[in-house]
């Protein structure tokens, strides 16, 4: 056959015939720094572009530690692709950062975020991005950079995934890693505003969502009210995870009466739930008696334990069931703590010990 002049694409093969296509990347960079704006700090040097951020500490610090921490929002973006919402789960992610860090008492400094996907369009990965940003501004952190990569064949179409990197401080004197609980020491807990970002793969195989299965049947079902909850199922399952810096900020600070904040141990409740997370700022020797009629479990919770028949134990390993942060105070503050915090509540106590046990 003689040859026409064309060259077919399947004789020479380009990385967008692949699904990858650089020249729409890198477009997308200035849409990521643009909305990246709202979450700069005047000690970030260099941010989105250069290859890797720049992020001043200066000399404000007597004894500086540097707090770290990652994490991924999970399968709850299965649930965000299914609905196409994607800012809520990029809030997610910083905030679970945030949390996590917040546990040694740390503020934070900088983050970094990474999006590997299949087919996401540029508004959702901007949208992705916004979310990010804005959650970082409301912490009063630095988005310093990230990166999103484009890779067919790993991913289905549609689907991404979101993890993130955050780096605070925290003065070695202000540490707060468990060390000084004792006996007797009174456990505060602060509401979580939903599943925050975990036991979402429990729940989309009970209530069979963001499984595959018939896109719109799926969004009619989530996009519908069910007893009890006061918002669809979609909100209630996609309500961004509670910060808990802003509200902690003050208590960070030394006592009047101390060099040490007044929280001697602050544990956030998340994979593994009560059981799994409390014991991880009790040192040897000790556990906790927590309460469980000391506060009530969201509506949310409920229904997907009698869709899914789920034992109440299991539920309390699985979810937070509604307590989102749990702090460690001696018993003379505790009136004190409670006071800054008007949604917290005294839910347990420190004991001779291991692990939880729950008060009878």
């Amino acid at each position: 056959m003689p040859d026409n002049g064309h060259v077919s694409e399947a004789a020479h093969p380009s990385y967008a015939a692949a699904g990858v296509d650089i020249d729409a990347a890198e477009a997308l960079v200035a849409r990521f720094a643009e909305a990246a704006k709202v979450a700069r700090r005047p000690e970030v040097l260099a941010d989105i572009g250069p290859f890797a951020g720049l992020f001043e500490l200066g000399r404000k610090y007597r004894d500086p530690v540097l707090v770290a921490s990652t994490d991924s929002v999970g399968t709850k973006v299965r649930l965000a692709a299914l609905l196409g919402r994607y800012e809520g789960v990029g809030r997610d992610l910083v905030n679970h950062c945030v949390n996590d860090i917040l546990t040694a008492g740390a503020e934070p400094l900088f983050f970094l975020d990474y999006i590997g996907n299949c087919g996401l369009s540029d508004d959702a990965k901007v949208a992705l991005v916004r979310g990010v940003a804005e959650a970082c501004r409301d912490a009063g952190c630095a988005l310093l950079g990230g990166e999103t990569a484009d890779m067919p064949g790993t991913y289905a179409e549609g689907d991404f995934d979101l993890v993130g990197a955050i780096v605070g401080i925290v003065e070695r004197d202000a540490v707060i890693d468990g060390s000084r609980i004792e006996e007797g020491d009174i456990l505060i807990g602060l509401p979580s505003n939903g599943l925050h970002t975990n036991g979402y793969s429990l729940v989309r195989k009970i209530l069979n969502i963001g499984r595959g299965g018939d896109p719109d049947e799926e969004r009619s079902a989530l996009e519908s009210n069910h007893p009890g909850l006061e918002t669809t199922l979609a909100d209630a399952l996609l309500e961004p995870h509670r910060s808990y810096l802003n509200d902690l900020r003050p208590l960070l600070r030394s006592a009047p009466s101390s060099q040490h904040s007044v929280l001697k141990g602050i544990a956030h409740i998340t994979g593994g739930g009560i059981p799994g997370n409390v014991p991880r700022i009790l040192w040897p020797g000790l556990g906790a008696r927590i309460d469980r009629v000391s506060w009530r479990a969201p509506a949310i919770f409920r229904l997907v334990q009698e869709r899914g028949a789920i034992d109440e134990d299991e539920m309390y390993r699985a979810f937070n069931m509604g307590l989102g942060l749990v702090l460690a105070v001696s018993p003379q503050d505790a009136a004190a703590v409670l006071a800054r915090l008007p949604d917290a509540w005294v839910c347990g106590e420190v004991i001779p010990g291991k692990g939880v046990e729950w008060a009878t």
